[in-house]
């Protein structure tokens, strides 16, 4: 049963991007694809994922138990909170907390989760913004 309202779920959401890509206002200097196309496509397979899901389910699966639910649920709110902290702490700052969190729930020791938060901030920020030029993100710090 969790497996169908997952797959009506996804649906439901395929049919939501779809219908948003749609309202994308189209330059008049753009491509010859135009933003439209990209976001169809993911619906697409989204959608269809969705109805593989929702027409071939798996048995009823065993669900953990509350707290590893509410770990789960912790893990949503920090990734929430990331979003909202990118504007205001920056990339770096925001990605090694965020990391380092992460990191120690997967198992990490504490000081280890740390270090690589760090390590996969720097590193990401090297990769994309130095070497690539992409933009991110600017804290307080310039960084």
């Amino acid at each position: 049963m969790s497996d169908r309202i997952l797959g009506g779920l996804g649906l439901l959401l395929a049919i939501f991007f779809i219908w948003q890509a749609t309202l994308i206002k189209e330059s008049f200097i753009s491509d010859p694809v135009g933003p439209k196309v990209f976001p169809i496509i993911i619906a697409v397979l989204v959608g269809l994922s969705s109805l593989a899901i929702f027409f071939k389910p798996d048995d009823e699966p065993e669900w953990p138990e509350f707290s590893r639910l509410f770990e789960v649920g912790l893990t949503i709110v920090v990734m929430i909170a990331y979003a909202y902290a990118l504007p205001t702490a920056g990339f770096v700052v925001s990605t090694a907390v965020t990391a380092a969190y992460l990191s120690w729930r997967l198992g990490t020791p504490p000081v280890k989760a740390v270090i690589a938060g760090a390590a996969i901030a720097i590193g990401i920020y090297v990769v994309f913004h130095l070497i690539l030029g992409l933009s991110l993100a600017r804290g307080p710090w310039g960084f």
